[in-house]
């Protein structure tokens, strides 16, 4: 899943975005990894063909949701995982023709445990798009979805069949966050990564709380472009290439995001409201269009990046908040699909003052997932599901 994702990284900082940071970080800088961590499988009776997320809704079913990236979805037992029941299978209207096309995004409902809602982003064909969609649960067997309950909320026409991101996730708030890669193309040939009056290049942030049976939605008033002339109000953070898994720290509420590089630099973004990450006019904290002194006022940079020497496609992951590996709490995790390294950085809401090579797993992340008890897992796309262990 080469070139899934893409970043950017930090130079200049907003009032705003600063008090944001510091209002949102930890207190207390965490102790750094402490012994050897590696990656180690786990539920080894399953395998699963190119996975693109694993979510745990909060429910009282204890399941573990699958998507793969042809439009299936399985569910299985986190304490019984001998077998994983297909849950929804959409094959006849996802995409799959490029490599980066296909069932990319899942989220549930905040309120799935009563309503059975969830939503999922995917590729479909002719004309070339990208699908947010709202499914419910069978009627009659709520194990599994209906795949005839489909209310198509938004549709984002696709430029190229790359760079189509696909993140989903409600934040602390309830409303729901989107990641869309630029377009696609090799550097951004449209400018959508600047033009506010797209949403591809940015990450969305609306609210389906109160989603019609057309699949109409609403805008928070506080979006940070709404009443701005040619801007789409949907829009929370712009600038981005494609934006491959961002997660929120369950303690500190802060928006951590992967984007994908061009062709030297990956890159660590924390997102903020209103912010411009920079691409294409900066790859990372790189000048990109020009190559030289471009203008980087108001631009953020990325917090951490790294060249194509140590992988070629970073994968997002997650703040690291459970007691199995108490060293690494804090700490946010990531990877890179190409050479399968895993990272751990900290950061003390201004700067990051650590960054260690966690493991060189030889995997190809295709991305991380969190259970609901916080342990932090790694998708294979080999078809393994993996963690992260401390050996001494």
């Amino acid at each position: 899943m080469k070139k899934i994702v893409h970043h950017a990284r930090i130079i200049l900082l907003a009032v705003g975005v600063v008090a944001l940071i510091s209002l949102l970080a930890c207190d207390s800088e965490p102790t750094p990894p402490a012994g050897s961590i590696q990656v180690e499988r786990v539920f080894p009776d399953l395998s699963f063909q190119e996975m693109t997320n694993l979510v745990q809704p909060d429910d009282t079913s204890g399941l573990i949701f699958i998507t793969e990236q042809r439009g299936v979805i399985y569910a299985f037992s986190a304490n019984n995982s001998q077998q994983a029941d297909m849950f929804l299978d959409i094959t006849d209207r996802v995409n799959r023709g490029g490599n980066e096309e296909g069932l990319l995004g899942l989220a549930f409902d905040p309120d799935y445990q009563g309503n059975g809602y969830f939503y999922v982003y995917y590729s479909a064909a002719d004309p070339s798009r990208s699908v947010l969609s709202r499914f419910s649960l069978d009627e009659e067997d709520t194990d599994v979805a209906d795949p005839e309950s489909e209310v198509i909320i938004m549709e984002v026409e696709q430029p190229f069949s790359n760079h189509n991101a696909g993140q989903l996730a409600f934040g602390p708030d309830g409303y729901l966050y989107i990641a869309l890669g630029d377009g696609g193309g090799s550097g951004d040939p449209q400018g959508n990564g600047q033009n506010l009056g797209t949403v591809l290049g940015s990450i969305l942030r609306i609210d389906v709380s109160g989603l019609s049976a057309p699949g109409d939605y609403e805008i928070p008033a506080d979006n940070p472009f709404v009443g701005t002339e040619g801007a789409r109000a949907e829009i929370w953070a712009f600038g981005l290439r494609n934006p491959w898994r961002f997660s929120f720290d369950l303690e500190t509420g802060l928006l951590w995001a992967g984007d994908v590089g061009q062709n030297l630099w990956e890159e660590i973004d924390i997102i903020a409201k209103g912010a411009n990450y920079g691409w294409n006019i900066m790859e990372g904290s790189h000048c990109y269009s020009p190559a030289t002194g471009c203008n980087q006022s108001g631009l953020i940079l990325p917090i951490v990046e790294y060249d194509h020497s140590q992988g070629c496609s970073v994968t997002g992951g997650y703040v690291y908040r459970r007691d199995q590996i108490p060293s690494l709490q804090g700490y946010y995790v990531y990877g890179d699909y190409c050479s399968g390294n895993i990272w751990a950085l900290a950061y003390d809401g201004n700067v990051v003052t650590e960054n260690i090579l966690l493991a060189e797993s030889g995997l190809s992340i295709t991305s991380f997932g969190e259970d609901l008890a916080g342990n932090l897992y790694i998708l294979d796309r080999q078809g393994g599901i993996y963690t992260l262990v401390q050996t001494e």
